[in-house]
């Protein structure tokens, strides 16, 4: 869709009184239109702009590969997961490595460990604990629930739990261990005090890089903040990880400048208050935005 001149200052003006997002949603509505789908144009349309509700969970589902660009296929594609989750979760429990009592995400985490071949023998099983240590089943578990709370069709969430994982994993496995090092070069251009005072007092090497790089602050944003940023990773952007750490930095400066202990900071880092998360996300989209552009894809 080539760019409109008048699209955009109806843009401009909707946002000026209040009404943000209301030509995005025509947008998007159109794209969604196309048969097939074309994904560049609606992974660039995430990176711009926030998912409207309604679709959020729709174009995940095709930026994740769950479904497929033609839209006729969508139906017969949904009806292929059901069966394999039925089939999947079935298998697991005639093996007795689930029960009616198990909870859903630790159901999610022993299926996905079966059809990557990662299931452990019953006698290594071990309950799943929640830590901040980087543990892979963790993680998973952690993501998982988020992802619980965001989406209603137990099938749905497994499938974009799985998908999230392996695209996360196989896209941005090589950079996550790269982000802290990306975070203190974009905190010493917004606040260089605070990046000295975080690298004096030691804290710098034990913020929660876990929680944030590794679970995608799962566990850490509520999850009205949290699918916002998601919008972001699934789209494609891992960077987006960064400039939320920052912003949640740069919003807490004061208390934290206050703070000498490592595991101070680490702790309140983990636990954050939230009702300023909407904020921090909004301000971490522009930090981003400001630093590396906008995508230039027309919509």
């Amino acid at each position: 869709m080539a760019d409109d001149p008048q699209r955009n200052f109806r843009s401009a003006y909707y946002e000026k009184v209040g009404f943000r997002g209301v030509e995005e949603k025509k947008s998007l509505e159109i794209l969604l239109k196309d048969n097939p789908l074309d994904v560049e144009k609606l992974s660039t349309f995430s990176q711009r702009f926030p998912l409207p509700s309604m679709y959020r969970i729709h174009v995940w589902k095709v930026l994740l590969g769950i479904l497929p660009p033609h839209s006729d296929s969508h139906a017969l594609v949904s009806r292929y997961h059901l069966e394999q989750f039925e089939d999947v979760s079935g298998a697991l429990t005639a093996m007795r490595f689930v029960h009616a009592s198990t909870p859903a995400t630790e159901l999610y985490l022993r299926m996905y460990q079966l059809e990557s071949r990662q299931l452990p023998r019953r006698s290594e099983l071990r309950p799943p604990v929640r830590s901040g240590e980087d543990d892979e089943d963790e993680n998973f578990l952690a993501i998982g629930r988020a992802m619980e709370e965001i989406v209603d069709d137990p099938v749905d969430c497994y499938w974009l739990i799985r998908c999230f994982v392996n695209q996360f994993k196989l896209k941005f496995g090589d950079s996550i261990p790269h982000l802290p090092k990306s975070l203190e070069h974009f905190l010493s251009q917004e606040d260089a005090a605070l990046l000295a005072h975080l690298k004096t007092s030691g804290a710098l090497h034990s913020l929660p890089y876990c929680l944030w790089f590794r679970r995608c602050f799962a566990g850490c944003l509520p999850e009205s903040s949290l699918q916002r940023v998601w919008d972001k990773v699934i789209s494609g952007s891992c960077k987006i990880l960064v400039f939320v750490a920052v912003e949640i930095l740069l919003s807490y400066k004061i208390m934290l400048m206050g703070m000498s202990d490592p595991d101070g900071v680490y702790n309140f880092l983990s636990n954050l208050p939230q009702e300023n998360t909407d904020a921090i996300v909004t301000k971490a989209i522009d930090l981003w935005h400001k630093h590396c552009g906008t995508p230039m894809h027309s919509v």
